[in-house]
Order: C-alpha cells, then sequence, then structure tokens
C-alpha cells in the first residue's frame, strides 16, 4: 500500500500525525507539497511569505532525503495534482491536518471530492493547533465561542494527546515518481521585499523554540511587552507554516508564570483559528453586525502611505512600521499599537492594514492577522468600547520603550534625540533640534495628525 501525505501548513517532521498515520497504515509513503496559483498570488500574496515558504519546503526536502524519502513538488491545483499522483504511484489513501481558514476549507473539500472519485481514501488529521480539534469546544449553550476568556478556561481543559517523535525513515515506492522542483521567488512573479527576514525551516524553528525555552520564557510575562526586549519567542512564523508543532510547544513549556503566559498566547492563536472556523465571513467584513457598512472610513491614501512608511511623525508607530519592513514581522505591542493609529487617529478601513501586514508578514495568518485587526479596530469578537482599545502612542512609548532602544534601533534619525523629548518630537526647542541633527519637518516628518482632535473624532465616528 502506498499513502500520501499532503503537506500545506505542517512543513516538519517532529509531531505529525498526518505523517504517522500514514507511516502505520502503508508501506510506501509519498509527502507531496502542491504549488499552486491560489495559493502563492491569491488575494493574500506576499513575496517576503513565500520566500519563506520555500526556505521551509528546502528544509524539509533535506531532512526527508537524510531518511530515504524526499519531497515531491507538484505545480497546479491540490484537486487536480493529487488525483494524478495517487492514480500514477497505484496510492490507496492522501492523509493531511485538517485546516480551519476559508481558503483551506474549500481546497480541503475540493481535494475529498476529487480524490473520492477515484476511490481513493482521504484522511484528516489534527497537528496544526494546540488542541485537536477546535471545533467541539462551545459555551454551555452549544454555541461557538466569541470571547477569549471563557474559550481560555475551556480550552485549558481540552485534553491533549502525546506528542510524536520524528520518524527515523520513510520508506518509499518502489515506482519511480518525479519529485519536481522548487521555483525561485522571482520565478513566481513576487519579490523578497523584507531586507533582514528570519530563516525558514523546522530546523531553524527547532532552534528558535530551544533558545526560547532554555533563555526567555521565564521571563516572558513580566517583559513580553517591552518592545526591545529579548523576552518574545519569536516562533510566530514557524508556528504559522507547522515548522514547530503547538502541542509540543506546549508540552514543552516548564512551569511558572512566563510560561502560563505564553501558553495564553497559543491559546489566543486556537481562538482565532475557532472564529474563523465558525464565521468565515470574518475573513471580509466585520464580526460586529452594526460596524458593517456603518462606520465613515477614510480613503485617504497619502496618510496610508506614510503609515506604511513608518512616516508618521510618532516614534513609536514610525519604529514599528519599520520593523515589518525590515523584518518581516512586528513586535505583538508594536501590532496594537499600529493598529490603533491606523483606525482610530487615522480613521482607515481595518482591511487596508490588513492587506499590508499580509503582504509583508512571514507569520501572516489569515484568522489570527484578521481576528487581531478587528480587535484593535474594535468590530470583532471579544468586544469593548472603542475607547478601550485606543492608544495614545506617546505614552505606550513612555511605558513600553522608557528607554527608547526599540526607537532608535528602527527609526535611526532621532537616535540624538534626548530621551524627555524622544516620545513627542515635534516639542524639541531648535536649538535641540539642532544639538541633535533632527530637523522636525526635514529629517523627521511633523505628526500627520493631532492624537487628542483625532481621538474625539474617533469616538464620535463609533457613535452608530
Amino acid at each position: 500500500m502506498t499513502a500520501l501525505v499532503w503537506l500545506r501548513r505542517d512543513l516538519r517532521l517532529h509531531d505529525h500525525p498526518a505523517l504517522r498515520a500514514a507511516l502505520d497504515q502503508a508501506d510506501a509513503v509519498v509527502p507531496v507539497f502542491c504549488l499552486d496559483d491560489g495559493l502563492i498570488g491569491g488575494r493574500h500574496a506576499s513575496g517576503p511569505r513565500t520566500q519563506f515558504l520555500l526556505e521551509c519546503l528546502r528544509d524539509l526536502d533535506a531532512a526527508l532525503r537524510a531518511r530515504g524519502s524526499r519531497l515531491v513538488i507538484r505545480h497546479g491545483p491540490p484537486q487536480r495534482e493529487l488525483p494524478e499522483l495517487a492514480r500514477a504511484l497505484g496510492g490507496d489513501s492522501v492523509h493531511f491536518s485538517l485546516d480551519v481558514s476559508p481558503f483551506a476549507r474549500r481546497r480541503q473539500r475540493q481535494v475529498v471530492r476529487a480524490l473520492g472519485a477515484i476511490g481513493v481514501q482521504a484522511q484528516g488529521h489534527p497537528g496544526l493547533f494546540a488542541v485537536d480539534a477546535l471545533e467541539p469546544i462551545r459555551t454551555q449553550a452549544g454555541d461557538p465561542f466569541t470571547v477569549f476568556t471563557p474559550f481560555h478556561r475551556r480550552w485549558l481543559e481540552v485534553p491533549r494527546r502525546d506528542v510524536l517523535g520524528a520518524p527515523r525513515s520513510l520508506p518509499s515506492p518502489s515506482r519511480a515518481v518525479a519529485a519536481g522542483s522548487l521555483p525561485t521567488l522571482a520565478a513566481l512573479g513576487l519579490e523578497r521585499e523584507v531586507a533582514e527576514p528570519a530563516p525558514g525551516g523546522e530546523r531553524a524553528g527547532r532552534e528558535a523554540l530551544r533558545r526560547f525555552l532554555a533563555d526567555h520564557v521565564r521571563d516572558y510575562d513580566d517583559g513580553r511587552d517591552r518592545l526591545a526586549g529579548a523576552s518574545v519567542s519569536r516562533l510566530s512564523p514557524y508556528l504559522h507554516f507547522g515548522c514547530v508543532s503547538p502541542r509540543e510547544v506546549e508540552a514543552r513549556l516548564p512551569d511558572g508564570g512566563g510560561a502560563a503566559a505564553f501558553r495564553r498566547q497559543l491559546c489566543w492563536r486556537d481562538f482565532y483559528a475557532h472564529v474563523i472556523g465558525h464565521h468565515p465571513a470574518n475573513a471580509r467584513s466585520e464580526f460586529q453586525e452594526r460596524y458593517r457598512g456603518t462606520l465613515r472610513w477614510s480613503r485617504a491614501r497619502t496618510r496610508f502611505n506614510a503609515w506604511c512608511e513608518g512616516r508618521t511623525g510618532f516614534p513609536a508607530v514610525d519604529a514599528g512600521m519599520r520593523q515589518l519592513r525590515r523584518e518581516g514581522w512586528m513586535h505583538n505591542r508594536a501590532r496594537l499599537l499600529v493598529g490603533s493609529f491606523l483606525t482610530k487617529d487615522l480613521g482607515i478601513d481595518w482591511r487596508w492594514g490588513e492587506r499590508w501586514f499580509m503582504r509583508l508578514l512571514l507569520d501572516g495568518d489569515e484568522a489570527s492577522n484578521n481576528g487581531n485587526w478587528q480587535w484593535i479596530a474594535s468590530v470583532g469578537v471579544d468586544p469593548q468600547p472603542a475607547f478601550r482599545r485606543m492608544f495614545n502612542p506617546a505614552r505606550q512609548q513612555a511605558r513600553f520603550d522608557p528607554d527608547g532602544a526599540y526607537v532608535r534601533r528602527y527609526v535611526p534619525e532621532l537616535e540624538r534625540v534626548p530621551d524627555r523629548y524622544l516620545a513627542e518630537p515635534w516639542r524639541m526647542p531648535d536649538d535641540v533640534q539642532q544639538a541633535s541633527g533632527c530637523r522636525i519637518g526635514s529629517d523627521y516628518p511633523e505628526p500627520i495628525v493631532d492624537h487628542a482632535e483625532a481621538r474625539r473624532a474617533a469616538l464620535e465616528r463609533y457613535r452608530v
């Protein structure tokens, strides 16, 4: 018997239930990844994330070859490529990890239907989330959760499966099959765009996990909001592509407050997957019906471009946006700050910000990115009054970057600005501007909006 393993966001060998099931049920196993236009050039096309994906696939292929196998690459939609490959190899089954986004579920249905038409069994397995199944997590009334805290309490009660080891070898089929090849990013019509991205792959992901557990997890609760601090994991790109298993990450967490706080972040990831699984329309519209088509969003393209470029005149906002452009990643506290600034201070549609993030983020995940943008725009699940998620950039900077290390790292024109003026550099007297080599309006922009006025306008806008 020959089994195919259709890989998507599970690009690893450790703790891989679909791979383990295929090995247990078949004499030969063929891991396959389908590069199709809907995946690469769809609504959330991204050069940085695709480059990270290609690196993940190369790393996985090397790990498979070391175990006597290899990664088969097919170019085309999986509902076409997988049946053709199964037919060519005499495959009996195709195993895959179950996903929840509208795009992923549509692909799953198409693949299951196409395989069924030729008599090949398709089997879905857990592996993408900390818990095996998100759908059965329900309120006492039997409804899906739309508020995080009660979801978190129920999530903690869900039994966990054992973590699976990586196979030492993978038996290949006797029939020859062309492995295919990975394209370059340029051949896919995409650009890298990000200057200093993290490397992709399971090896890099496991090393990032090792460092976090060894050096930073115990300080996570106290230090995770410090913008320049090291007490963050930077695991999100590896979790998004499944280079590390969220179940294994959770299982390896030690005791203590830092580990508990990080486990809560894994729950947020599962929560937003749970939400979009039950409310797929969230991918394009506000969860809160009263805000659909009623909020008067600005379409100020010049201001939006200034936000994208990190030229708003608010240092902490600009530092976050420049970190995104440099690394394809942004500190979570900065994500909240720049999201609040775009939707509340500038009054620009959260979907514009969502698209920009999905273009550049290595960890761009439809469920989490959409959920977080709707959360900070006060239009999504887990609702709070708009004023509770309306951040003052200067106060956020003073609280979470008190020594200015984060701002100075990503906004070098402010490097010599004295601490007392760093959060609001437009308040510098002329002689201080000259001494610090930073003329407001030329070396660094004036604020593109008055925060106090913008706050009042936002509160009025949300009274619908």
